[in-house]
């Protein structure tokens, strides 16, 4: 499989599984790969994931567990959270807490996933309404003194056509979408996912395609850097077992990676922090851009690592990684991000992209 995959909360558009290319460059190397599952940020209150874009996969659907009783405070580790990352109040797992006061999982979901700061998904391609989507965000992040994660998410050829496909029609409309995206920006701190797997899943795309994508991706950090120079930008490195760190920083460097504040990686994926930063390290030393880049790791669901067996899918045995903070203590790591909101589904333990507590619950316990 080549996918790694991303996801959590988004204010735009809807759901998917990442699909799996079985042939190509990236053949032969195991990729975890996982649903990419936005929900709904902006006003009022987030939308259903879309049911079709789920459809295109049909996973083999797992029993949800039984509710379990809540531990006792004394059994739960407190992890600090950094006070700067924003918690957007519009996401399924806050829904979900405030219709359930009652279910014996709500208080470990309660404290320690929807607590937690996660990314705001901007999925839908319509230039006409993200300017006001993205300000709805970034003027309530400011308004509290927080910063938020964003990530634009509507590259053409999205997923390769995969379960995720979508984005804008083409590259001049995707252009134009970052175009409104940047006006909404405003003048504060944000974080900046810029289109996960867009660099490295594009060995899917004919060459010619795929170094047009790169200088678009190129013009859409120079865009977003202008219209709001505290604006930090950060590029696809996929994850520490899919390409080696030198390939990955030669396709960065030709979408623009060395120009902007550096790279994301393990976005929706499972591999370990450790693993990360040791990954994300020799892609910023090969990238061999400014001293200042720098790295941050989506750590959502990766406290046990990645599978032995490869599984993608709602894998058994995982848990929340480390929690989302700006101050990592680790040299060029940037952040630890929740860019997948844990306990949103990648299609086995329910709807690809819905929330599903039976499996936050064991995430988070």
């Amino acid at each position: 499989m080549v996918v790694a995959a991303s996801v959590v909360t988004v204010v735009g558009s809807v759901t998917g599984v990442i699909s799996a290319l079985d042939s190509g460059p990236g053949a032969g190397r195991a990729r975890a790969e996982a649903a990419r599952t936005p929900t709904l940020a902006p006003m009022p209150r987030p939308a259903a994931p879309s049911p079709g874009r789920a459809a295109t996969r049909t996973p083999t659907p797992t029993a949800p567990s039984p509710p379990a009783p809540t531990p006792t405070g004394s059994r739960q580790r407190a992890v600090p959270v950094s006070p700067l990352l924003y918690r957007h109040p519009g996401s399924q797992v806050l829904d979900w807490v405030r219709a359930h006061p009652g279910d014996p999982r709500t208080g470990v979901i309660a404290a320690r996933i929807a607590g937690r700061p996660a990314a705001v998904w901007f999925t839908d391609p319509d230039p006409d309404s993200v300017t006001a989507r993205v300000r709805a965000v970034t003027a309530d992040a400011a308004e509290r003194g927080r910063v938020p994660v964003l990530v634009p998410y509507a590259i053409p050829d999205r997923d390769c056509g995969g379960a995720s496909r979508g984005g804008a029609p083409d590259l001049a409309a995707y252009d134009t979408w970052i175009d409104a995206f940047a006006q909404g920006l405003g003048t504060g701190e944000v974080v900046i996912v810029l289109e996960p797997d867009a660099i490295a899943q594009s060995d899917c795309l004919p060459e010619a395609d795929r170094a047009a994508r790169f200088a678009s991706l190129a013009r859409a950090g120079r865009v977003l850097k202008a219209a709001d120079p505290q604006a930090r930008v950060y590029y696809d490195a996929g994850h520490s077992g899919w390409h080696p760190p030198a390939e990955q920083a030669a396709l960065l460097q030709q979408a623009g990676a060395a120009d902007a504040d550096g790279v994301f990686s393990n976005v929706s994926n499972f591999r370990s922090t450790a693993d990360e930063i040791v990954y994300d390290r020799q892609v910023l030393d090969a990238l061999a851009g400014p001293a200042g880049l720098g790295a941050v790791i989506d750590t959502s669901r990766n406290g046990n690592g990645a599978p032995p067996d490869g599984q993608w899918c709602d894998p058994a045995g995982r848990k929340l990684g480390r929690a989302p903070t700006l101050d990592t203590g680790e040299a060029r790591i940037d952040a630890f991000l929740w860019v997948k909101l844990p306990g949103e589904s990648d299609g086995c333990r329910g709807a690809a992209g819905t929330f599903t507590p039976s499996y936050a619950y064991d995430l988070a316990r």
